[in-house]
């Protein structure tokens, strides 16, 4: 069964999903130019899907209730496999830009449809680079318009929580917003960052409530241990 999939997998769904990357960069490309807010999201909202049903991935999201789609929160989550992203794009529905890596801007196709759907690039090899993203992110988290950072920096090689990093959860609090921490599990499972070759199988996202800063804004160690506990509360032990 595992090879009858694999084959599925690489000549079937891969040729299939190159097709479908390439026509939603374009289509975000393209609608950008007349509304970010919208194009920049809902494309890659049923791409992801797609990606997930093509490769036989469930996706479960709990306690959507805590949510309010009207205010702007910055999202941390853990970050287990690339079906993070499929997993939050495709199930949250909660309008939101991603914080990534400026590098990622010279992936063909998708740097450019990330850079025209306004996702955040993070420039921070100069302090004058820095307060560049940070003024380009303070414009557009504004009305429902939310942020999702990876704390952790980089997909986990064992499946287990890594430490928070400080810079990105220092870019995190200094928004001033809810910050809603977000548990990812079963995505290693299904892709673990050492292979391309996928599992059928399931991702459960759960939601926790949200952080809300004080009249003096987050305290940074204080809201980088209640983010990280609470991610952590609903993963295996």
């Amino acid at each position: 069964m595992k090879y009858l999939f694999l084959t599925y997998q690489w000549l079937v769904a891969a040729p299939i999903l190159v097709v479908l990357t390439i026509l939603t960069a374009l289509l975000t490309i393209l609608g950008s130019f007349i509304d970010s807010d919208f194009w920049g999201y809902y494309p890659a909202k049923w791409w992801s899907r797609a990606w997930c049903a093509l490769t036989f991935v469930r996706v479960k999201v709990k306690n959507r209730e805590l949510i309010d789609h009207h205010t702007s929160y910055v999202f941390v989550a853990n970050h287990q496999s690339a079906y993070d992203i499929f997993g939050i794009y495709g199930f949250l529905n909660h309008n939101f830009r991603w914080m990534m890596k400026k590098s990622l801007e010279k992936v063909p196709f998708v740097g450019m449809a990330c850079k025209a759907a306004g996702h955040i690039m993070v420039d921070n090899s100069t302090p004058t680079g820095v307060k560049h993203t940070m003024d380009d992110a303070q414009k557009k988290l504004s009305g429902g318009m939310s942020l999702v950072i990876f704390p952790e920096g980089s997909r986990s090689r064992t499946g287990k929580m890594q430490p928070f990093k400080r810079g990105a959860f220092k870019l995190a609090t200094q928004f001033n917003l809810p910050i809603v921490p977000i548990t990812i599990d079963g995505a290693y499972n299904v892709m673990p960052r050492t292979t391309y070759n996928i599992k059928p199988g399931r991702i459960t996202i759960t939601l926790h409530e949200p952080i809300h800063p004080t009249e003096e804004g987050h305290e940074l160690e204080s809201v980088m241990t209640k983010s990280y506990e609470a991610i952590k509360s609903s993963l295996p032990e």
